[in-house]
């Protein structure tokens, strides 16, 4: 822990009264419709203004916003949304972590380059049902009884 954790540490300890925090330190990832600096704003503002936040970070590029502090997601989601703004959990991870990353359930023509939509990975497992021509079997010469004429 540096210099500027241990001041961190101390002025979280005195200002919320030697108590500790009931929640973890969390980094909550949405996904906000922003179009414009006003947006950025209002967005930045009203997740700022939230008890325990401790970072506001916002990618208008890619429409993402990072709120890092002892909070809880659904609230940082619900405040989000209170803006106005279509907000969700962000949908995304990066291509290499998805085993079909181009599979029709994966594939967001809207994400980010270099994401794919997160899905869950359901190992269905089709089975493939071989249909095998009888005339090419009825010459073949693994069976004995193909044919007489031969």
């Amino acid at each position: 822990m540096g210099v500027s954790g241990t001041l961190e540490f101390l002025s979280d300890l005195v200002g919320s009264g030697g108590q500790k925090h009931k929640k973890q330190l969390q980094t909550v990832e949405l996904k906000v419709r922003m179009d414009c600096d006003g947006c950025e704003l209002k967005v930045k503002n009203a997740l700022s203004s939230m008890t325990g936040v401790k970072k506001v970070e916002i990618n208008r590029k890619q429409q993402r916003v990072t709120v890092s502090g002892y909070v809880d997601s659904n609230k940082v989601l619900k405040r989000a949304k209170s803006t106005g703004k279509r907000a969700e959990i962000w949908p995304y991870v990066p291509y290499n972590l998805v085993a079909q990353p181009f599979a029709t359930q994966a594939y967001d023509k809207r994400a980010p380059p270099g994401y794919v939509r997160k899905v869950e990975s359901t190992a269905t497992i089709s089975t493939v049902t071989r249909y095998e021509d009888p005339y090419t079997s009825m010459f073949s010469d693994d069976n004995p009884n193909a044919c007489s004429v031969m």
